[in-house]
């Protein structure tokens, strides 16, 4: 079922597509020959990044439209735009996010505004396209961008880690109710990136690049998988599924949050980690 909504021809609809992730599936889906519609905030960052996708494809077939994720009205004025254009969706990418600071009980504002866009802007992603295309009787898929922050909760940035973690569960949430339905041809999936050079960051060693992710991803939805889990030069998978099992084991050994960070089990972490 996921291979067809990959076709050539079929439409994708990315948010967050100015630069990193976004940019590089927006990429990766117009060199397959398929229809691209390219969402962001940021105008002048948008009609950049259209010049290197639209060189991968018809021009008539990469469209970009400003929009605030965050906002229902700028949602459904962007779902118009896309059927009409397009005439259907075959992948919705809710990718788009904002990156804030501040700890838990400050930066009232930025915690705001985080949950906005990282967690209502894929809410609202799939409430305004998801009825359209149930509609629709070509298979179609939806991926939400999350992250390991979302699973492990590293200390640092607490309104990242909230947005990312109710991101997995809402996203596992969508898709039982999807495989659950009778006759749906729609399947949810969740990427999970590791440490990814994005933006306008200078590409630091060890971290991914944004092509590398989006390679994994178009593997791995081909396949069908839910959990689209990325290494990157510094973590292995290995890595990754023992700091996942320990996390999860904090609540079955009744330790204390977080314990791979507290001193009194470092020891413990290190024997139970390669």
């Amino acid at each position: 079922m996921t291979q067809s909504a990959l076709e050539p021809g079929r439409s994708a609809v990315v948010t967050g597509a100015a630069s990193g992730i976004g940019l590089a599936a927006c990429r990766r889906f117009a060199e397959r020959g398929m229809k691209v519609c390219m969402v962001d905030i940021d105008a002048a960052e948008l009609e950049s990044a259209r010049e290197q996708v639209a060189a991968l494809a018809e021009r008539s077939d990469v469209i970009t439209v400003r929009a605030d994720v965050a906002s229902m009205a700028n949602m459904e004025a962007l779902r118009d735009t896309v059927f009409e254009a397009f005439g259907e969706v075959g992948l919705l990418m809710n990718n788009a996010v904002t990156r804030t600071t501040g700890h838990c009980w400050d930066q009232y504002d930025q915690w705001r505004r985080a949950i906005d866009v990282n967690l209502w802007g894929v809410i609202n992603g799939v409430q305004c396209f998801l009825p359209a295309m149930l509609k629709q009787t070509a298979a179609s898929m939806i991926v939400n961008t999350g992250s390991k922050q979302g699973i492990t909760n590293p200390p640092g940035k607490p309104a990242y880690n909230v947005c990312k973690a109710a991101v997995k569960a809402y996203s596992e949430c969508l898709q039982h109710e999807l495989r659950n339905r009778d006759d749906c041809r729609i399947s949810a999936h969740l990427l999970i990136p590791g440490w990814t050079t994005t933006g306008k960051r200078a590409h630091a060693p060890g971290a991914w690049l944004p092509d590398q992710v989006i390679d994994v991803m178009m593997t791995a939805l081909e396949r069908g998988d839910f959990y689209i889990l990325c290494p990157d030069d510094e973590t292995t998978p290995e890595m990754d599924r023992q700091r996942i099992l320990w996390a999860a084991g904090d609540i079955i050994d009744n330790r204390p949050a977080l314990s791979r960070w507290h001193p009194d089990f470092a020891e413990a972490f290190e024997r139970f980690s390669p």
